[in-house]
């Protein structure tokens, strides 16, 4: 489990195919604090690590990971935000996250506003996941706040410190995000759900 909050970066190195699996390399100074079979958020999503070098490690992707997150879009020097899972003594700095993305949205637009920007991601509807304005939500493996809440779209607010220590400041319209929705709001989605059917 973890929290939202991105500890460090890591830098894809390479990428190997193996049939229907993809391995990453990737460089990070978080490197010696890892150990084979430990889980690793990468932009949201959760990764075992297979191998461990000195200032690097490895992790591999299924099809299934590859289909509903935006791994597939990687390149050799891509910036990518990383978590370790929660320590059981930790605190909640962020709100409950999984590291399972439900789905991608898109960058629709980026607004500098002096001292903070705001970002706006639409997103396809039709499968069912929902916000909540002033909800949690999970975008690229960070926790934040949402607003403008809408059918499949929603915007959040970054203030500079969040925008220098994640990869929002590398993000552009267009660029293609991991979303993890609220894990309660899920629930109680499918609780109803269920109720009707």
């Amino acid at each position: 489990m973890f929290t939202g909050i991105i500890e460090r970066f890591g830098i894809v190195q390479e990428i190997i195919r193996e049939g229907s699996n993809v391995h990453f390399i990737l460089e990070s100074n978080l490197a010696p604090e890892l150990k084979v079979d430990q889980s690793l958020a990468h932009d949201g999503v959760c990764l075992t690590v297979v191998k461990t070098e000195a200032d690097s490690y490895q992790v591999t992707a299924v099809d299934e990971t590859l289909k509903k997150t935006n791994l597939s879009t990687w390149v050799p020097g891509k910036k990518v935000n990383l978590e370790r899972c929660m320590p059981a003594n930790g605190r909640f700095d962020g709100h409950i996250v999984q590291g399972h993305v439900d789905q991608v949205a898109k960058v629709k637009a980026i607004s500098d506003q002096g001292g903070s920007w705001i970002f706006d991601f639409e997103y396809d509807a039709n499968q069912g996941n929902v916000t909540v304005e002033k909800g949690s939500i999970t975008v690229n493996g960070t926790s934040l706040t949402c607003f403008n809440s809408r059918s499949g779209g929603f915007s959040v607010a970054i203030i500079p410190y969040t925008f220098e220590h994640t990869n929002f400041h590398q993000l552009q319209v267009g660029d293609q995000v991991n979303l993890e929705f609220d894990i309660i709001g899920k629930y109680i989605k499918r609780i109803l759900k269920g109720y009707e059917e």
